[in-house]
């Protein structure tokens, strides 16, 4: 039996406390709501991931009053390309994200949201704290058993915003369901001490070798982070139909075998590994009263594994509804699909291509030694197409999307 004591109302509960729990948060305290944010883990905490941070995701930040802090610590210029023969230079394209990017270790990324949301007078924070039993009522969560240290307290919120990371524990208790049909992301990363932590460009090897030679259905990045470090990891894509049989973290080390001359790097550490669903293909992201955002709904860019910038984005559109009454069932996944729906399926048919032995050896000869082809798949691959852009590239990517989306309609996307 709980205390009363230990039962805690509250407008809004935030599951996890990465960029998306965290952004959600502090868009919920401008709406007056109380929110209480809870993580299981005590920041700071580390998160498998590259780091990066595009444009797409500074604008974010620059909304939350919070980019520049960041670019004053690193910011880059845009992506180099590499492989089969070819570089390219991409700058980032001056949109309406801006032309500025950056990176950061997850470890400072994340501590620094979750203390700029725990400092709004509307949000507690509760850290080391496990959600666990789920009590419904008419269909809605009702309460929500959570374990802080050695107590258990019962939360009794109004709305939920689940955003506990691409395994989604909380969410799978919900009915979250990841559709490995589709093309997923399987990833190594690492940190290696060199020199040129300050490099001003993110570099990209889409030429990707094991010990043996054979080219790999993926790609490897370099982001500096102007610490010392870099952030050093190797990627690919894969479906149940066609799996990636790469062991990433022995890939990742015969990548840095690679790049070591050229880079002056030290050895790996801190190696970790992770799987990540992509564009949308998981189904059950929101119930009456609770919504899915970020990785945990697979806002994850097919084409390149990011998913800071739309962890940030959905926190920012499922707080506009938390401020409703409404029932987030079929508005929550419409609302999704409104704004990602074309892009993604678009995404995941060509991010499905690259899962083809034969696809990169045939086509990356070409494409990097074609510039302005490779420049306008950086800026895909970045996220850096809008609905106001009126280039021929953003009309050619929304009209391709546009088509996709209709030919495969039956295709999981937060059904």
């Amino acid at each position: 039996m709980v205390d009363v004591t230990d039962i805690v109302s509250t407008d809004l509960l935030i599951v996890g406390a990465g960029p998306g729990g965290s952004t959600a948060a502090i868009y919920a305290a401008r709406q007056g709501l109380s929110t209480l944010l809870i993580d299981a883990a005590e920041f700071p905490r580390d998160k498998t991931c590259g780091d990066g941070l595009t444009p797409r995701a500074i604008h974010q930040l620059r909304k939350l009053g919070l980019a520049d802090d960041i670019l004053r610590n690193y910011t880059s210029h845009g992506l180099k390309l590499h492989g089969f023969g070819g570089s390219v230079t991409a700058p980032w394209a001056d949109s309406a994200f801006g032309p500025e990017g950056s990176a950061m270790p997850r470890t400072e990324l994340d501590n620094y949201l979750v203390q700029h949301a725990a400092s709004q007078p509307e949000v507690t924070l509760w850290q080391g704290a496990e959600a666990g039993e789920i009590q419904f009522a008419n269909g809605q969560i009702e309460q929500v058993h959570v374990r802080v240290g050695e107590q258990e307290r019962v939360v009794k919120p109004r709305v939920v915003i689940v955003a506990d990371g691409v395994r989604s524990t909380f969410g799978k208790r919900l009915g979250r369901e990841w559709h490995r049909g589709e093309v997923y992301g399987i990833a190594a990363r690492s940190y290696c001490p060199t020199p040129l932590h300050d490099e001003p460009w993110i570099h990209s090897h889409l030429e990707l070798r094991d010990s043996s030679g054979a080219i790999q259905p993926g790609y490897g990045w370099i982001f500096p982070l102007a610490n010392g470090r870099v952030n050093l990891g190797c990627g690919a894509l894969s479906t149940d139909e066609r799996p990636a049989r790469i062991n990433t973290k022995k890939l990742l080390r015969t990548y840095a075998d690679s790049m070591r001359d050229e880079w002056k790097l030290g050895e790996p550490t801190e190696v970790a590994s992770a799987l990540l669903p992509m564009g949308g293909a998981v189904s059950g992201v929101a119930g009456p009263n609770w919504m899915l955002i970020g990785d945990a709904a697979a806002c994850v860019n097919p084409l390149n594994g990011e998913g800071i910038d739309y962890g940030m984005e959905t926190a920012e559109l499922a707080v506009e509804l938390a401020a409703t009454s409404k029932d987030f069932s079929l508005l929550w996944p419409h609302v999704l699909r409104t704004q990602y729906g074309d892009t993604f399926q678009l995404a995941r048919t060509l991010a499905r291509a690259l899962t083809y032995p034969q696809f990169l050896p045939m086509t990356g000869p070409l494409g990097l030694n074609t510039p302005l082809l490779m420049r306008s798949a950086a800026r895909l691959m970045g996220n850096l197409v809008t609905e106001e852009d009126n280039d021929i590239v953003a009309r050619l990517w929304r009209t391709a999307g546009r088509a996709v989306a209709g030919r495969r309609g039956d295709a999981p996307l937060w059904s």
